[in-house]
């Protein structure tokens, strides 16, 4: 059974915010009912100062899922456009007192499904943006691209498949992307290490030590001399 805090349980049992706003200034829709998850989140939004004024949500998915998605609109109603979008999913897990490792995914839903609103808002009021829609996709079974990937690894410090899993879902189908999944992981961790280690102060040559011999552990090929 998962640790939920009480938090979560809040949010589960009673959640704010539940619903669609009719004629939205912003929509974002990420997940897939296929795939086991998927939440649309709709903004209203002041057109002068940008503050979203309300957010709804409809949820499909676990008791994180719908959790995640309520927090979410509590965290953002009363921002201003630029700063919701500086809300990550780690924020979110965070204001909910945590989430278990292998619910994280829930979180990171929640942040996708609010940049992929964002967008709308910013670039494309009259098209509805689904995240990932035109980004190359990797883990075919539940719909995740390399971007976010990428970005749950740098936002989360994520160093295994098994991380970017929880936190993404990739690979927990049929696992025919996990070697397509490793070699991002190497690839991403390996570009930490362009800097010039003799500019580096201590502490970054002790992080980027540690990031080598993590590579070597993975497999990867580090023939650079420092």
């Amino acid at each position: 059974m998962w640790n939920y805090s009480e938090k979560v349980y809040e949010h589960f049992k009673n959640p704010k915010n539940v619903g669609e706003i009719e004629n939205p200034d912003a929509v974002g829709e990420v997940g897939s009912i296929v795939c086991g998850d998927a939440l649309k989140l709709t903004l209203k939004i002041d057109p002068k100062t940008h503050i979203i004024l309300d957010a709804r949500f409809k949820t499909f998915g676990c008791a994180s899922a719908i959790a995640s998605s309520s927090a979410l609109t509590e965290m953002i109603k009363g921002k201003t456009i630029e700063d919701a979008a500086k809300i990550t999913n780690k924020d979110i897990a965070d204001y909910l007192g945590g989430l278990p490792e292998q619910k994280m995914h829930c979180s990171v839903m929640g942040m996708e499904a609010l940049e992929a609103a964002i967008k709308n808002y910013n670039g494309a009021k009259s098209e509805k943006i689904i995240i990932g829609e035109q980004d190359k996709v990797v883990c075919k079974c539940f719909n995740v691209s390399e971007k976010t990937i990428l970005k749950a690894i740098k936002l989360n410090n994520l160093k295994t498949v098994e991380q970017v899993t929880e936190y993404t879902k990739a690979g927990g189908g049929c696992r025919q992307c996990i070697g397509e999944i490793e070699e991002i992981i190497r690839n991403y961790w390996s570009s930490l290490n362009d800097t010039d280690f003799h500019k580096m102060t201590t502490v970054e040559k002790i992080k980027r030590i540690e990031i080598k011999i993590f590579i070597n552990k993975l497999g990867g090929i580090y023939s650079k001399n420092f």
